[in-house]
């Protein structure tokens, strides 16, 4: 790998999506886990129709959007939204993230996050998790107002680094940004943390790990 930046996907990669609704799991019962599942799938759908429909929403939009459908679809308490939604604001990273985020600091690589979230949301999550001192850029599809996998989203920090696609090596956990990153020609990893089966969408990654400390092996 000829890597000069390495950047992550946040939310599922770096960052657990369903810490927020276990944190609650006594108030939803045993149905937590479908439920944050779906609210999840929700989320992503909201994004794509958006895209496609261009009618932008930020993310902080759609998931409150998401969350009153799946919240209505699960019968869940309605008092329960803003305490889900505050959580969601400060979900937990996964074990291995910051230990492996301080190496890879350590060995000068660039590090910088390119999500859906809006500024805001990013800034809140690493701060909160103290990892706000371990990347250079938080990447938002705010400023292309279109969301993951447009190509537009990929450009970013190629354009503001001055660098080739291929001398990025990107991470995330979803098969369809993998795809979308590996397609603009990211070298594009995937972070198979349940053990999935990956999309058909034009693009097979060289490199498959099942979680991050395996990185420190391929760079």
């Amino acid at each position: 790998m000829k890597t000069k930046s390495i950047i992550f996907d946040a939310y599922g990669t770096l960052f657990d999506v369903n810490s927020a609704a276990k944190k609650c799991k006594d108030k939803i019962g045993n149905q937590w886990e479908n439920f944050a599942n779906f609210w999840r799938t929700t989320q992503l759908e909201y994004t794509w129709l958006r895209s496609l429909m261009k009618r932008h929403k930020n993310f902080w939009q759609v998931t409150e959007d998401s969350l009153d459908k799946s919240m209505k679809v699960f019968g869940i308490d309605a008092a329960l939204k803003n305490d889900l939604l505050n959580l969601y604001k400060a979900l937990s990273p996964y074990p291995e993230v910051k230990e492996v985020l301080e190496k890879l600091k350590n060995k000068n690589y660039r590090l910088a996050i390119l999500s859906n979230g809006t500024p805001s949301l990013l800034g809140e999550l690493v701060q909160s998790n103290d990892l706000n001192n371990l990347f250079d850029d938080l990447f938002s599809i705010e400023d292309v107002k279109i969301y993951k996998p447009d190509s537009k989203v990929y450009d970013l920090p190629v354009k503001k680094y001055n660098i080739k696609p291929d001398e990025v090596t990107f991470l995330s956990a979803n098969t369809w940004d993998v795809s979308g990153g590996g397609n603009y020609g990211y070298n594009a990893v995937w972070v198979n943390r349940n053990n999935a089966i990956f999309d058909n969408l034009d693009f097979t990654p060289k490199n498959e790990v099942n979680n991050l400390t395996q990185l420190l092996k391929l760079v």
